[in-house]
């Protein structure tokens, strides 16, 4: 059932998108972004799938930010945008061409990178990102760059480090356990409670790449373990 619902969304949104090249960038995000409301509350109705986040007040007055968050399953992609104030995505530039899916992602100002391009991807990531941050919309980066096994690290990239670093803008990590409920290439999902951790604002101004990264990954990986903990003595 989920499923069903989540195609059939998917390609309304897509087929509506069109109609909104017209608007700015605000009022694209608040339509198209109707899609992750809907499917995260229709996950909750058909999957017994529900959430609940601690930290929001972190995400007060330190904006536009580089969120940093885990990445495990597809429900981050879309529970964030409830979460996170109207935000840019990095990834894949394959994805946009995803029908129905890329057709609408297109329409959100999405920093879209191509990964065969060793440093140039870096630049891209910079350049786009950098615009985005100055026109006030949040930038999100996966520092694994794809979706890991629950409780399982994956390679951190700097690339979100340097963006942050080069705009004078913090970083905003986020732990969770979506793995552990809707695990990556998984037609299965686990009804539960996902917990989301906002972590406080990480500066970068006049700070060393790969010292803040280390930092990003250390708060990063010890609350997703704590999560985890607090989840199994429950």
């Amino acid at each position: 059932m989920f499923w069903v619902g989540f195609a059939s969304s998917t390609v309304f949104f897509a087929l509506l998108s069109p109609f909104l090249l017209p608007f700015g960038f605000a009022i694209r995000f608040r339509v198209i972004t109707k899609w992750t409301v809907f499917n995260v509350w229709w996950l909750r109705l058909t999957c017994g799938l529900d959430y609940r986040v601690v930290g929001r007040e972190h995400l007060d007055n330190c904006g536009p930010a580089v969120v940093m968050p885990k990445h495990e399953s597809t429900w981050e992609t879309m529970a964030l945008q409830r979460i996170i104030p109207p935000q840019a995505w990095v990834l894949k530039r394959e994805l946009l061409r995803v029908p129905f899916f890329g057709w609408g992602m297109a329409m959100l100002h999405p920093i879209a990178i191509d990964r065969t391009a060793g440093r140039k991807a870096m630049a891209q990531l910079v350049r786009q990102g950098g615009d985005r941050l100055k026109r006030g919309i949040w930038v999100v980066v996966f520092p694994e760059g794809t979706r890991v096994a629950p409780g399982t690290t994956g390679d951190y990239k700097i690339g979100g480090v340097i963006l942050a670093i080069r705009n004078g803008r913090p970083i905003i990590p986020i732990a969770h356990n979506a793995g552990d409920f809707w695990p990556r290439h998984s037609f299965v999902k686990r009804p539960g409670t996902i917990e989301v951790r906002i972590g406080p604002p990480i500066a970068t101004v006049g700070r060393d790449a790969e010292a803040v990264l280390a930092e990003v990954k250390e708060w990063i990986e010890r609350n997703c373990a704590a999560i985890r903990r607090l989840r199994l003595a429950g």
